[in-house]
């Protein structure tokens, strides 16, 4: 996925979570569950991004770097 690519992804999850968090105290069960997952797309996206933009800096494939799971982000 090219940086463009992957910074449209992550506009439209900006986006959408904004939507869900506009919802306030009266989200719903189904709601918080996409949040999250908006927000572990998130995390995934931008550790991808700027894996692609180091390695590129720094004379590695930017290729290489692609979105996976994301763990042990602090909340």
């Amino acid at each position: 996925m090219a940086d463009d690519d992957t910074l449209g992804t992550i506009h439209a999850l900006v986006d959408e979570e904004h939507r869900l968090r506009a919802h306030g105290e009266a989200i719903t069960d189904d709601d918080r569950a996409r949040l999250a997952q908006v927000e572990e797309q998130l995390d995934q996206c931008w550790d991808a991004l700027r894996r692609r933009r180091a390695g590129r800096d720094f004379g590695g494939d930017p290729g290489e770097a692609t979105a996976k799971q994301v763990h042990d982000y602090l909340q």
